[in-house]
């Protein structure tokens, strides 16, 4: 490889990256393009921690012998179990410890190796091992992410050649730098949508994030809660407070992604969502599709916790149709992305009303007017009543008793 090849391959990965290449795309694309210049690259890992409340960081892998595997690995916590053991024998890890910036087994040259993994590759022909690590500085470290391993291995008799290690040193900086773009955007998408939700995340990510610009839009408004929230919190120990919460919320949010819904607001242990369709029918039944689950997942969750010996509760729900406001409210320095307007209220005053009427899910008039058959067949009226701050009386309905929450 001459410095001609060097420069068109980083060319190619600067490229690649501005274009918004995802990392397995940069890794193979890498990899391929540095055999065809002669550095015989036999295997290939590069490892990026991200910000995610479920993995701890992506590994990205390539090979040339044919042989299927996953070409991203998602790993949780390297601090506990065999994950921690497998960490701490790596040769990663001595690079984190020592400070070094790269490390180099020549696997023909030795009969065994002290780190991880590393007999295993040589067992399958490998002759040379070469580990780097990237590391950022100050304001570029996010979370975890503070860095990118690499490493690079060779089947060729005389292992790497110092050419082939100086080109990897210069080109292996570029791929690192587009392996944490790529990196970041997936962070940025991953982040909006947890914490503002799916549609709204991307929304947001699509630019509209200016104060004041919101949708006038129409759509099946849910509003759910849990039933004694207050009772259970001061009778359950402090360190149960937050599993409850956790556990409820999983089962109500997993129902309503499930049916299409979209989360916009968790307020204790009150959750806020929305269903939009072309046409008020749909959105009304997939609504109700997300009421069934969550009524299994309830049931389910609560068969659980009870074995545990743990408190457990139901959820109430509101559902009602209606306008409203979606997008950016508050502050230049703290928006929010969700919906106003007269509906929002009145679906928390409806929720309320489970209470009065000790049902588990109450409609909106305007909601059984939208719900298609053989749905609303199942609808039953629990009475007019006047809700507090609404300022039209009308009737709400209930679903038949067969179907509802139990407890």
């Amino acid at each position: 490889m001459n410095d001609s090849d060097i420069e068109a391959i980083s060319a190619w990965v600067t490229r690649r990256g501005l274009e918004g290449a995802s990392e397995t795309e940069l890794l193979h694309g890498f990899c391929d393009r540095c055999r065809a210049t002669g550095l015989d690259l036999s295997r290939a890992l590069a490892i990026i921690d991200t910000l995610h409340p479920v993995y701890e960081g992506r590994a990205f892998r390539w090979r040339n012998d044919g042989v299927e595997e996953k070409a991203v690995v998602e790993f949780g916590p390297t601090n506990v179990g065999e994950n921690a053991q497998n960490w701490l024998r790596s040769a990663f890890y001595h690079l984190v410890i020592t400070g070094a910036d790269e490390l180099r087994r020549r696997l023909a040259h030795c009969d065994t190796t002290e780190f991880y993994n590393l007999d295993t590759l040589k067992a399958e022909g490998h002759t040379d091992h070469f580990a780097l690590i990237h590391r950022f500085a100050g304001d570029g470290v996010i979370g975890e992410m503070d860095c990118v391993y690499s490493q690079w291995l060779t089947t060729h008799p005389d292992g790497f050649a110092e050419a082939d290690l100086a080109a990897l040193r210069r080109l292996v900086p570029p791929l690192a730098l587009a392996l944490k773009c790529a990196s970041l955007a997936r962070i940025a998408t991953t982040l909006v949508e947890v914490y503002l939700g799916q549609d709204a995340g991307r929304r947001v990510l699509s630019g509209r994030i200016s104060r004041g610009v919101a949708d006038r839009i129409n759509a099946v408004l849910w509003f759910s809660d849990l039933r004694s929230y207050t009772t259970i919190t001061d009778a359950a120990a402090p360190d149960e407070i937050i599993p409850l919460l956790n556990d409820y919320a999983e089962a109500v949010i997993s129902a309503i992604h499930a049916a299409g819904g979209d989360v916009l607001k968790l307020v204790g242990d009150g959750t806020l969502a929305i269903f939009r369709a072309e046409e008020p029918a749909d959105a009304c039944r997939a609504a109700l599709r997300a009421e069934a689950d969550l009524r299994r997942r309830v049931t389910e969750l609560n068969q659980r916790r009870a074995t545990e010996r743990r408190p457990v509760t139901s959820v109430y729900l509101g559902l009602h149709l209606g306008d409203v406001f979606y997008g950016n409210i508050g502050s230049v320095e703290r928006l929010d992305f969700t919906v106003v307007g007269p509906a929002v209220n009145e679906v928390s005053r409806i929720v309320a009303m489970c209470r009065s009427v000790d049902r588990p899910i109450v409609l909106s008039s305007d909601f059984a007017a939208a719900t298609p058959a053989p749905e609303r067949a199942s609808l039953v009226s629990v009475g007019r009543y006047a809700l507090r701050g609404v300022g039209r009386a009308q009737e709400l309905f209930t679903l038949d008793p067969t179907g509802l929450f139990p407890g």
